[in-house]
């Protein structure tokens, strides 16, 4: 999702809204299409609450990468500390016993 929210910027700053909104949905629906069956199996063996700790520390590493790899733009401070601030909360999620 983080190319299709976020790359229209670099790639299409000069073309119509209606241009970037079509190419950011179709790069989206088939991002979704792998979402969806990966939460269904997820499902399976973790909570709800932990498959969303799990999205966001994955979505935060690759907009990581995405940010410096294809935008140019240098990892901060704020980064690491977002960076543990996902691995605590991942450690109170997963180590949370009902």
């Amino acid at each position: 999702m983080t190319f299709a929210w976020y790359g229209h910027l670099k790639d299409l700053k000069n073309s119509p809204l209606w241009m970037a909104i079509l190419v950011s949905w179709s790069i989206a629906f088939f991002e979704y299409c792998f979402q969806v069956p990966g939460n269904r199996i997820g499902s399976q063996y973790f909570s709800l609450a932990q498959l969303k700790v799990l999205q966001e520390i994955i979505t935060m590493m690759v907009f990581a990468g995405f940010s410096v790899a294809y935008m140019q733009v240098p990892i901060t401070r704020n980064y690491v500390f977002a960076a543990m601030l996902l691995a605590g909360a991942a450690y109170l999620i997963f180590t949370d016993k009902p």
